[in-house]
């Protein structure tokens, strides 16, 4: 079963202790067992959208920055910046600010490179 924002929701329950430990080959990891913490990551994870903006910073060669993504996914850059912010605020990644042709650039990075998930 597909986990979305409409089947997991509020007070869902999950039996047993639920852990996620968040793993960079920059050697940094985190494990996560707050309730609150794991219902951030879930719902940031749980939008296709949001995954595939992962997919995209996780494979590109070069940072992204939001109207980059955007045009890859065929998306406005208003809704690619609400999906970021939802994903930063899961701590699933880092947005940097630079200089660009016209202006600052937001660009995004991963956070951590694997994510695992202990029943």
């Amino acid at each position: 079963m597909e986990l979305t924002e409409t089947n997991f929701s509020e007070g869902t329950e999950i039996p047993g202790q639920l852990e996620l430990k968040l793993i960079s080959d920059r050697d940094k990891s985190i494990t996560v067992d707050s309730d609150n913490e794991i219902e951030l990551i879930v719902k940031a994870l749980s939008s296709e959208t949001r995954r595939k903006i992962l997919q995209k910073i996780q494979k590109s060669e070069t940072e992204l920055d939001v109207s980059e993504i955007a045009s890859i996914l065929n998306m406005t850059e208003a809704n690619i910046s609400a999906q970021i912010k939802k994903l930063k605020e899961a701590g699933l990644i880092e947005c940097d600010y630079c200089s660009g042709q016209h202006g600052v650039r937001k660009v995004s990075k991963l956070k951590y490179d694997k994510l695992l998930i202990i029943f």
